[in-house]
């Protein structure tokens, strides 16, 4: 007898990454009296062939069983959510995220008070999206109580019942919706009904913690479809929701060009400069708004400052003793955010040679030292100071010299101030 939700689409997680550890903890959870599905995310991508990063469980049995059968088959147990029915497995140091099935009984906002339950129908009709609700047997059998399949087969992201409904238990899900149809959506229009809902729901956003922002925001930026994506939230009011300010969005679709045309990876800090920041307060009020880490912050300051800097007219040495002074990641950050502003295209020869001048230059670590002045009877101090930075703003002059009888005459002409 075919169960209810069972659909004639397999897959075979045996090919699956972490198939090991997968097989070995539906040994022990599938089993009397108890089912175990694969859910979420890895069906989803292992039916239209995308890379499965994580395995995410759900069962019917509940947390303390789970916990119970994994510890007696000698696996670790943490109890990331235990209050929820989630327990995090650990089998040859991979997680799996173990969840028992629940229906929400109260919803409000993020946390939801739940009941533990036995019916996938209801565990999946709780979740957001169509294509985040099938679930999988370990024979490879697909289940969809949602209507998820059709909507994968035309890469649409829709809310599962009603949309306005779905958001008010989360408001993160705005995000998420944008997220998901950067990701996995055509490249064409959102769902009109979810678009609409998400409008509606835009006060939400500000009940968000600035880390799920952040989160949901980095992710979205280095999606597939994030520039027409982003262009809809612009339209809609929900980027400057977000952001807080002004957004450049033909700057940031030049550097999705830019960062292609040389090669490099999509990079969300980046990408995020090059979306809404122009001047040093862009960079001070995105740390706020999105609890950015130091390092992303100090990014986005350096960009700000440096962006109108670069330009292929200053020559390669001047070039040169930029990536010194910068470093070759600031110096990529600095151009390719001036690239994706200018007016040139992404296939323009001199911009290109600029971007990918650290590809072809490691600047030298400055050879001279304290002791090469001190020698000279230079007094430690401020004098001692001032001759190492004069000697090695003449050493970057001369082109980074090496050999010993240049660095000779760079620290004599220092030790003079000539």
């Amino acid at each position: 007898m075919t169960k209810p939700g069972a659909s004639a689409r397999k897959v075979d997680i045996a090919a699956w990454p972490f198939a090991a550890g997968l097989s070995r903890l539906l040994d022990v959870l599938d089993r009397d009296g108890e089912e175990t599905r694969v859910v979420g995310g890895a069906v989803r991508n292992a039916l239209i062939g995308m890379p499965i990063h994580e395995i995410d469980v759900a069962t019917t049995a509940l947390p303390e069983e789970v916990v119970r059968r994994v510890q007696a088959a000698g696996f670790k147990a943490v109890p990331t959510g235990i209050e929820h029915g989630t327990v995090t497995v650990v089998i040859d140091k991979h997680p799996f995220e173990v969840t028992t099935l629940r229906t929400d009984v109260e919803t409000y906002g993020r946390h939801a008070k739940v009941a533990f339950g036995r019916d996938w129908k209801e565990d999946a009709a709780r979740r957001d999206f169509t294509i985040n609700a099938l679930s999988v047997t370990r024979d490879g059998a697909v289940f969809d109580y949602t209507g998820g399949l059709a909507d994968l087969a035309v890469r649409r992201v829709r809310f599962i019942g009603d949309p306005h409904k779905r958001i008010a238990e989360d408001y993160l899900r705005i995000l998420r919706f944008f997220r998901f149809h950067a990701a996995y959506g055509p490249g064409g229009p959102p769902d009109p009904q979810g678009l609409a809902a998400c409008i509606a729901g835009r006060d939400g956003l500000d009940q968000l913690s600035r880390e799920r922002l952040r989160m949901e925001m980095m992710k979205l930026l280095v999606a597939p479809h994030a520039v027409p994506t982003l262009i809809v939230m612009a339209d809609a009011g929900l980027a400057l929701r977000i952001l807080g300010g002004v957004t450049y969005l033909a700057s940031f679709e030049n550097m999705a060009k830019v960062e292609v045309a040389i090669g490099l990876a999509a990079c969300p800090v980046r990408r995020l400069g090059a979306l809404a920041v122009s001047v040093a307060e862009d960079a001070e009020r995105l740390w706020q708004r999105l609890r950015l880490t130091n390092n992303e912050h100090a990014r986005l300051a350096s960009m700000a400052e440096g962006w109108r800097r670069l330009s292929p007219s200053i020559g390669e040495a001047g070039l040169r003793a930029l990536i010194y002074r910068l470093g070759p990641d600031a110096f990529t950050d600095h151009a390719l955010l001036g690239w994706a502003r200018s007016w040139e295209s992404a296939n323009d020869p001199a911009w290109r040679e600029l971007a990918t001048l650290p590809q072809r230059f490691t600047a030298p670590e400055f050879p001279l030292r304290a002791a090469d002045f001190i020698k000279r009877d230079i007094a430690r101090g401020p004098a001692l100071g001032a001759a190492l930075r004069a000697a090695e703003a003449a050493w970057i002059a001369a082109g980074f010299p090496q050999d010993q009888a240049a660095l000779d005459k760079i620290a004599d002409s220092a030790e003079t101030g000539g």
